[in-house]
């Protein structure tokens, strides 16, 4: 989702990302390119610049995304609870 606006580079994608460490954004960033669903583009500078962007397959995905975003945020109490039974079960055992 934080390349629905348009392209971001790497170091950009990370800041905006709380709590990732580099190499999780790196597979996870390899992952949806051999999915088909970002590109990666190198461009010949010093140092070298490295955009990531959304194809229109990733584009695609992106409705599907926002509402189950949305879904979660709407049902988000709902999940705590059924979070803090579970936990609350399995302390005992």
């Amino acid at each position: 989702m934080m390349l629905r606006d348009g392209p971001r580079r790497f170091n950009e994608i990370k800041r905006l990302i709380d709590g990732i460490s580099q190499r999780m954004l790196t597979l996870t960033l390899r992952g949806l390119e051999r999915d088909g669903l970002v590109t990666r583009t190198v461009f010949p500078s010093i140092p070298p610049r490295v955009d990531y962007e959304l194809t229109d397959l990733g584009r695609g995905l992106s409705k599907p995304v926002i509402a189950l975003g949305q879904w979660a945020i709407e049902h988000r109490r709902e999940i705590e609870a059924a979070r803090a039974r579970f936990d609350g079960r399995n302390d005992t055992a």
